[in-house]
Formats: structure tokens, sequence, C-alpha cells
């Protein structure tokens, strides 16, 4: 199934969902990272939640950047999502290995450790919103929930998974649920879907059983006048990397710095921590850098 996301409503517009398939993102950020167990799972929850953020912006080019940075073994992850459908990202320590947790699924918590969420909302202009909260589990879902609920207001469910076996990722993705100002005051409302959301096995073994969103959003809201969107969302992983870009960012180093790489390495490597391309910029790259760079000094005096 391709990696996609949809959106409903129900109660009567009280209460959205939408949900997420991401295995095949997943699991080339598995590649690209080379990523162990328990950092695919950490770092694929995370760009499920990341998209699922993004889903509720509106301005195109609209962005969601998650950072976790606990004192766990795995130092830490960023993940960068957009509305558009386009996510990537990285974790610190990409080999970091754990034995299973108590209840014998991946340790991403212990893997995380204590520290803390940061969240960054660019809404194409202006000033990015910002805030930060403490990780309450290190297991994502808890965390970002916990976002949503106190420094955006909004009373949130988040239910993610990823299932990575010895061939890869097979099963990965999330579902959000969030109660609209319109319906919060429903406790009846409230406790109803928390408990329905507290009854999930979870995310990836409703995937493994056959289930599609659609089905998974109708046994959950079926019977709260669930209103599914037709539009689905394709979803990808996808970096703004370019050899352009790193000569832009090698530019800025300066002339005697480029000069030394070119007499010490013949050029230089770049490496995208998002994405894990490696870029080569030769001796003659570097060289043309430098006439730019005078070039651009004689102009300017």
């Amino acid at each position: 199934m391709a990696d996609q996301l949809i959106r409903a409503t129900a109660a009567d517009g009280g209460i959205r969902a939408v949900g997420v398939i991401t295995n095949r993102l997943t699991e080339e950020a598995r590649q690209r990272h080379k990523l162990s167990y328990v950092a695919t799972a950490a770092l694929g929850r995370s760009m499920a939640a990341g998209l699922l953020m993004a889903s509720s912006m509106k301005r195109p080019g609209s962005r969601v950047n998650i950072r976790v940075k606990g004192d766990g073994p795995l130092g830490g992850l960023l993940v960068d999502a957009g509305m558009d459908g386009t996510v990537r990202g990285y974790v610190a320590n990409p080999s970091v290995e754990l034995p299973p947790n108590p209840k014998g699924k991946l340790d991403v918590g212990g893997a995380v450790g204590n520290g803390f969420l940061y969240v960054v909302r660019d809404i194409g202009y202006g000033y990015p919103y910002s805030s930060t909260v403490e990780l309450v589990s290190g297991e994502i879902g808890d965390d970002v929930a916990h976002y949503l609920v106190n420094s955006e207001q909004t009373p949130s469910a988040l239910v993610l998974g990823v299932f990575v076996g010895a061939g890869g990722v097979t099963a990965a993705g999330g579902l959000l649920v969030q109660i609209l100002p319109k319906a919060a005051r429903d406790e009846a409302l409230v406790e109803t879907l928390e408990s329905r959301v507290a009854g999930l096995s979870g995310f990836t073994p409703l995937l493994q059983a056959g289930k599609t969103l659609p089905e998974i959003l109708s046994d959950l809201l079926g019977d709260m006048g669930l209103s599914i969107f037709p539009e689905r969302q394709m979803l990808r992983f996808q970096c703004g990397c370019s050899f352009e870009r790193v000569l832009g960012a090698l530019k800025i180093l300066g002339q005697d710095e480029l000069q030394d790489m070119i007499i010490k390495d013949d050029g230089a490597e770049a490496i995208c921590e998002f994405c894990g391309e490696v870029y080569q910029a030769s001796s003659n790259d570097l060289s043309q850098l430098i006439v730019d760079l005078q070039t651009e000094s004689s102009v300017s005096s």
C-alpha cells in the first residue's frame, strides 16, 4: 500500500482525525541512515507524527520541525515535515540498539531517555512558532500528545507504530484524533473517545491484520457521524539538499579555508545529515568558489 494520508471529521465537526501510512518512507530512512531496529522505530514514529501535525496547516510551504533531545544512547533526533506530504529526518546515533522493553517491544523510551521535545511550526510567513515540553516517556507518541495538549491546548490522542524485521520495515504509520473546542465540553464524548483509543492494540498490528486507514477510522468513529474526505495525500521521504547548496555552504568558509582544503585534501566532502547523501567538491570546484569570492570582493570595493 502506498504511503498516504487521509483526513476525517466526526461528531458534527467536533472531532478531527488524520491517519497516515508511512511504510516506504520509513524504510527509505532506515536504509539511508543505516538505522538499527530501535533507531528505525524512533525516527519512524517521529516522521509519522510530523506528517500528522503538518496536515492541519493551511499555507503552502508550511512545515513542522520536531526535535527530541534526551539523555539516552540515541542522542536525540530531528524531523522536518511539510503540509505537502514530504518528510525527512535523522537520529544522532543511528546504530544504537537495546534489548526489548518489559512488554517485549522495541525500547524507544529507553533509547531516548529523559529530556525535552522541541516543536517549531513555520506557517510560511512571519516568525515561526516554537514551543518546548518535557518528555513524558520518550516513546514519541505520548510526548507529542502531551505537547499538543499543553502547548496548543488541543485534547489529542496519538497512536504511532513501526514494525521492523530482518527484511526491513513492513508496517508504519499513525493516527491522530483531536477534540476541537466545539466538542471539548462534552465530557461523555471525550471519555468515550479516550476509552476507544486506549483500547487499540497499537497501530501496526491493525495494518498487519490488513486494515486500511478508512477501516481503522470507521471502527473507531463510525458511530459518531464519521465523514472521511475523499482526497488522499501521497507521502514521501524527500530532502531539499543539492550540490549547489553544498557549494553555497562551503563558500561561507572564506578564501583561506577553501585554499587550505585544496592543499590538504584536494577537495571537500559533505554529507547531508537529513538524508545521508554524500557530495564531493573537487579542487576545481573550490578554486571556482575562491574566484567568485575575489570577484565579489572587488565589485563591492
